[in-house]
């Protein structure tokens, strides 16, 4: 089951305390990130929040879920609760590792 627009835009609002929130389709499901950092995704209409040291502690009793079949363990926060919400991409963001710049492809002569 595919998650619909109207949810995700729901998602991007309540986060937009957080950072310049952008989406991206990824397999049929979408990929979200704050200021270009990936940290979370939407699938079958579930917000699924990368888990770190800082994210976790800040909410520990948080559910979590699997986004698809072979994926990883992410945090499953409650998408009505803006406050907590808010701060968790905060943390998590701010533990994650830049984005690496792009190599430039090799001009062949």
């Amino acid at each position: 089951m595919a998650s619909s627009l109207s949810y995700v835009e729901f998602v991007m609002e309540q986060l937009s305390d957080a950072g310049t929130i952008t989406c991206r389709r990824m397999f049929g499901e979408y990929g979200l990130y704050c200021d270009g950092k990936y940290f979370a995704c939407i699938c079958n209409d579930r917000l699924l929040v990368k888990i770190t040291p800082a994210g976790g502690a800040l909410v520990p009793d948080c559910p979590r879920g699997i986004p698809y079949e072979g994926g990883g363990e992410m945090l499953l926060p409650d998408v009505e609760d803006r406050e907590t919400l808010t701060a968790l991409v905060r943390v998590t963001c701010a533990a994650l590792p830049e984005k690496k710049p792009r190599k430039k492809p090799v001009k062949k002569e």
